[in-house]
């Protein structure tokens, strides 16, 4: 009989009211090895009911209290995460260490939301006027929403659920459904931490479920990852239903490689970047921008390099793991079509790759196109596979245009030895985050990430200050108290002489 993943709601498992289910694969074996629950705009609404009957007592709850069941959280992850990185490969594909690497980024946030309290203190200012102080308090919002992406089941929910709760928000989770154990396996540690139920709830589904998340009148707020088209959809559509929204879009991230940049450096930095799980990730570089004269001496690097990569099934000793599905390897695979058609050069076809796992996975090599045009859809599109394009450029300034020209603006990176280079570029670059000598410039917890332009919709970034902002609220207090001494009410009080 197949296993059921059923729905998170007021500290149990919960089947809801929809019959709907979908498949979920093991990417390396190429079957379905579990069915999961699509719930209805019902189930939403009893989410939501439960959440906000939750956020009665837990929005009142202390700092302390708060602060001390994330720190519990962070321990149990911590001593876990082996049990959780055997989920993640199970379920997404990716190797191991990669499925590690995920969780240690997300108990860097769950690290900074034990600490919260400094960040959402208020201000104090006495005697603004004659016997009138003012101070500012910061408040949870009430029922927060959080829609996550496939691409690291873990980690992006960890990116909000943390601070929003020790905020004291309740949370309705809606993560992908194509590896949706791993935010069940979170809420139920969250309750072995101590957190009251209702608090952390998690509903599968599919756009009914988000629809209903979108629009749904108790809910105060969307936190929201996954690709540019659904990213605008969800910000336009909830921001219509007056919520605060942070909507984290697609991606298609370069790296500039001036001509004095260490190539041995760089070629390490363009694999790991480019084929690290998969190339499912917002954060991977896509795009080598390379000055016409190394060009040909980094390429060669880069190809050499890409043929020590084992493609495999992530539990074994893998570098890159199989995509998440049949019809994304397909997708991602048809890109190479499109690169030949455009009269650039395959460099390494992943078609051809031999992998260690069944034949039946959704198998496709790390993959090098070298002379890409800037005007085919292999550059253009956000292709979100181990595909890595080179685009050639003349130098320094080009490489800044073609960067300044795409639509999206979410990581980018530098490779010199020229200090005044670096800073010129961060300084000009219209890109949120950037790398110098970095190719994955993901900023560490205690700041705050996302991109411009058709990355990034609105302009709350997640976690660091901007998550802490973003789940508060904050009131202006003006305070007059009568002071019988000098003349106001007389209470009984001895008037000073």
């Amino acid at each position: 009989m197949t296993d059921i993943i059923n729905h998170w709601i007021g500290g149990r498992e919960v089947a809801g009211d929809s019959t709907h289910t979908q498949p979920v694969y093991d990417p390396a074996l190429g079957t379905s090895t579990k069915e999961v629950r699509l719930g209805s705009a019902s189930d939403i609404d009893a989410a939501v009911a439960t959440a906000l009957a939750a956020f009665a007592e837990w929005g009142g709850t202390s700092w302390a209290r708060r602060q001390s069941v994330i720190f519990a959280f962070r321990e149990l992850l911590n001593a876990r995460k082996e049990e959780l990185a055997q989920i993640l490969t199970s379920e997404h594909g990716k190797v191991l260490s990669d499925a590690l690497g995920e969780i240690a980024r997300g108990l860097e946030v769950v690290e900074f939301a034990a600490g919260i309290a400094q960040l959402a203190k208020g201000e104090y200012s006495e005697n603004v006027s004659t016997g009138v102080d003012v101070y500012s308090l910061r408040q949870p919002l009430g029922v927060v929403g959080i829609i996550s992406p496939f691409n690291f089941p873990a980690m992006v929910p960890m990116w909000f659920f943390p601070i929003a709760i020790a905020a004291g928000n309740t949370v309705v989770l809606k993560p992908s459904e194509k590896d949706p154990s791993a935010s069940v396996w979170l809420a139920k540690l969250m309750q072995e931490a101590g957190l009251p139920d209702g608090v952390l709830n998690v509903v599968h589904g599919d756009k009914e479920s988000v629809d209903a998340l979108l629009t749904h009148p108790d809910v105060q707020s969307i936190s929201f990852v996954g690709s540019t088209p659904i990213a605008r959809y969800v910000y336009e559509t909830a921001t219509a239903a007056g919520k605060r929204v942070q909507a984290l879009g697609g991606a298609k991230n370069h790296m500039l490689v001036l001509p004095d940049a260490d190539l041995d450096l760089v070629a390490d930095s363009a694999v790991n970047a480019g084929f690290g799980s998969a190339g499912e990730r917002c954060m991977a570089i896509s795009v080598v921008l390379a000055v016409d004269t190394t060009a040909d001496e980094l390429v060669s690097k880069i190809t050499t390099r890409m043929a020590g990569l084992t493609t495999g099934d992530g539990r074994r000793s893998s570098d890159m793991g199989p995509l998440i599905t049949e019809a994304h390897r397909d997708k991602v695979a048809g890109y190479i079509d499109i690169a030949v058609e455009d009269g650039a050069t395959v460099v390494v076809d992943g078609r051809d790759v031999e992998p260690d796992g069944a034949p039946e996975g959704f198998w496709l090599g790390p993959t090098l196109i070298d002379n890409v045009s800037t005007g085919s859809r292999v550059y253009i599109d956000e292709i979100f596979g181990p595909v890595l394009s080179v685009v050639r450029v003349s130098g320094y300034d080009e490489g800044l245009g073609i960067i300044n020209a795409s639509r999206y603006g979410n990581g980018t990176a530098i490779f010199t030895n020229d200090g005044g280079a670096a800073r010129r570029f961060q300084r000009e670059v219209h890109v949120g985050m950037i790398g110098v000598n970095v190719p994955i410039p993901v900023p560490v917890a205690y700041h705050s990430f996302g991109g411009w332009k058709d990355s990034l919709f609105g302009d709350a970034k997640a976690y660091g200050p901007h998550g802490v902002d973003f789940f508060t609220r904050e009131k202006a207090v003006t305070s007059r108290w009568l002071d019988p001494s000098h003349g106001g009410i007389n209470l009984g009080f001895p008037r000073h002489t």
